[in-house]
C-alpha cells in the first residue's frame, strides 16, 4: 500500500479503506488449502498433540514470544529489511525441514518461526512508516499476532485486535504478551498438528508455514494500514475501524 503523505480526501478515504477490507479478506483464505490438503478441520487439530504438549503450549508459547520480541529486533542490525517473498520463502523451508523429522523437529523449529513471523509484521510496520523500536510499535506488533490465525478464522477476533489500545510501558508490553499468549498458543498448536500428519510431514510444514507467514503479513498491513490511515485523513482511529467493521460484516470471507 502506497504511503502518502498529505492529507486524503473523503473518497480516498474510503477506497483506501475498502483496499483494506479486501486485504483483511485475503489473509482469511489462506488457511483453506492447508487444512484441504490435511483432510482435517481446524477444530480436531489439537487433539492430534500428545496431551504433555497440550498442556505446555501456553507457558511455552509466552517464553517464545518474549524472546521473539528480543531476537527480531537485534537481527536488525545484522540483516536489514527483507520483502516479504523472502520471508516467506525462509520460513515455508523451515516449515519443511520442521515437518520432515515429525513433532520433535516441529517443536525445535517452532520458536525460531516465532522470531522470524514477527520480524516479518515489523518489517510491515515500517514500510507503512513506523519505528519497530519504539514501544508503541512494539506494542501494535504483538496485537498482530493476537489475531486467530488462518486455519482458525475468527471474523471478530481479527478485527477485535486492532482496538485494544492501553498506556504503553514495559510492564503493559509483558501483560500484553500473557493475555496474547493463550490464543497464540492455540494457533501455533494448530500448526504444529499440521505439520506432524503422518505420509505429508515436510510438505505439510512448508505449506502450513507459507499460510502463516502470508496470514500475519497481511494482516499486519491491515493493522498498520489503519494506523497511517489515521494519519493521511486526519480522522480518528476509532471511527477509522468502525467503518472497517462494517465492511468486514458486509462482505464475509467466502469459506470453500
Amino acid at each position: 500500500m502506497e504511503i502518502l503523505d498529505k492529507t486524503l480526501g473523503a473518497r480516498d478515504t474510503e477506497r483506501q479503506l475498502d483496499l483494506l477490507a479486501k486485504r483483511h479478506a485475503s489473509a482469511g483464505n489462506l488457511g483453506i488449502q492447508v487444512l484441504n490438503a490435511i483432510g482435517g478441520q481446524a477444530e480436531g487439530l489439537l487433539d492430534r498433540l500428545p496431551s504433555g504438549i497440550r498442556d505446555r503450549l501456553g507457558v511455552g508459547t509466552e517464553q517464545a514470544l518474549k524472546l521473539a520480541m528480543s531476537a527480531a529486533h537485534r537481527s536488525r542490525g545484522v540483516v536489514g529489511e527483507q520483502p516479504g517473498w523472502l520471508t516467506r520463502l525462509a520460513t515455508t523451508a523451515m516449515g519443511a525441514a520442521g515437518g520432515f523429522g515429525g513433532l520433535p523437529s516441529a517443536m525445535a523449529e517452532l520458536p525460531v518461526t516465532t522470531t522470524i513471523l514477527l520480524r516479518a509484521i515489523q518489517d510491515v510496520a515500517i514500510e507503512h512508516g513506523f519505528d519497530p523500536a519504539e514501544e508503541a510499535v512494539m506494542f501494535d506488533c504483538i496485537q498482530v499476532l493476537a489475531a486467530a490465525g488462518p486455519l482458525d478464522h475468527d471474523d471478530g477476533a481479527d478485527v477485535a485486535f486492532l482496538s485494544t489500545r492501553l498506556t504503553v510501558t514495559g510492564t503493559t508490553l509483558n501483560t500484553l504478551i500473557a493475555r496474547v499468549a493463550p490464543r497464540l498458543a492455540t494457533v501455533l498448536g494448530q500448526k504444529l498438528a499440521a505439520q506432524t500428519v503422518p505420509v505429508l510431514g515436510a510438505a505439510a510444514g512448508a505449506a502450513t508455514n507459507y499460510a502463516y507467514t502470508s496470514y500475519y503479513q497481511q494482516m499486519a498491513h491491515v493493522h498498520f494500514g489503519l494506523r497511517r490511515l489515521a494519519i493521511t485523513s486526519d480522522r480518528d482511529h476509532a471511527e477509522l475501524l468502525e467503518d472497517f467493521r462494517k465492511r468486514v460484516a458486509r462482505d464475509p470471507i467466502k469459506r470453500a
